[in-house]
């Protein structure tokens, strides 16, 4: 049984992060096994980073600390970006997930 949800999950930013880590894994399924621990490991991360970082920023108790943890976020989605440009030109993702996945960002 799931206990009650937390606070962060009324937020949109939240939900949206959410839902692109739950694609980040779906997509990289397939990838080459031997970049299970290369580009598989640290996008799976770089998309958890956006995700946890909203959730530990609006845990704060100040305007400035969410602000600095949402400046944070920002930079694991370019992370998540360059990775998944990459994962394209590498042949890793279609067209198709590419655009699923970056219009996420």
């Amino acid at each position: 049984m799931r206990k009650q949800r937390q606070q962060h999950h009324s937020l949109v930013v939240w939900r949206e992060a959410h839902q692109l880590v739950l694609d980040v894994y779906l997509a990289t399924e397939s990838f080459p096994s031997h970049e299970r621990f290369g580009i598989v490991s640290q996008l799976r991360r770089a998309a958890i980073s956006v995700e946890l970082n909203i959730v530990e920023g609006h845990a704060k108790h100040s305007r400035a600390d969410y602000l600095r943890y949402l400046d944070i976020t920002d930079g694991s989605l370019r992370e998540c970006s360059a990775l998944i440009e990459l994962c394209l030109d590498l042949g890793y993702l279609t067209q198709d997930q590419y655009d699923k996945l970056e219009s996420q960002r």
